[in-house]
């Protein structure tokens, strides 16, 4: 190979390269193991609270909640759980067969101590005393068939109401 290829070849590497995605911040860069402590914060009480409701709906048809709602702290291991699971960390619409056919890594880490759930009434919920902090918020719901899983990224402030609407 001449020097002038192997510059071209260096050259085309390197653009490649440029154009290649970065970590920023709240992108996953690589496995995040389940660490206790990263949890510790969403132990605590505050003045917090959320106020839900589902008004989801797909092709006219109207979605109905089927189950607990679910509040998940947002740590490095359950963004990168939530991203492979639901192909997102900001919001998703997501048949739970597929969610249930994706693998996670580390799938027996045990976070479910620290998930906050609440029963949805007539398409709504209510979430009281959290710190601040990200929040996970996981909703099934289902018109008639199959479940699809709602999920959307919140954030909470002491002392004030996050309203979100699914």
């Amino acid at each position: 190979m001449s020097v002038r290829t192997a510059l071209v070849s260096l050259a085309a590497v390197s653009a490649l390269a440029a154009c290649a995605p970065t970590p920023g911040p709240g992108m996953i860069s690589g496995p995040a193991p389940f660490v206790a402590s990263d949890f510790a914060w969403s132990a605590q009480s505050g003045s917090a609270s959320v106020d839900g409701r589902v008004a989801y709906r797909l092709d006219g048809q109207a979605f109905a909640c089927t189950g607990s709602v679910a509040l998940t702290p947002d740590t490095p291991y359950t963004r990168q759980r939530f991203q492979t699971l639901y192909g997102s960390t900001d919001s998703a619409a997501v048949p739970e067969a597929v969610v249930r056919a994706r693998t996670v890594a580390d799938p027996n880490a045990d976070y479910r101590s620290y998930v906050r759930s609440t029963t949805c009434r007539d398409g709504r919920f209510r979430f009281e005393g959290l710190p601040d902090g990200g929040w996970f918020l996981i909703a099934p719901v289902s018109a008639g068939g199959d479940r699809t899983v709602l999920m959307r990224y919140i954030r909470t402030r002491q002392a004030t109401t996050a309203a979100v609407t699914l």
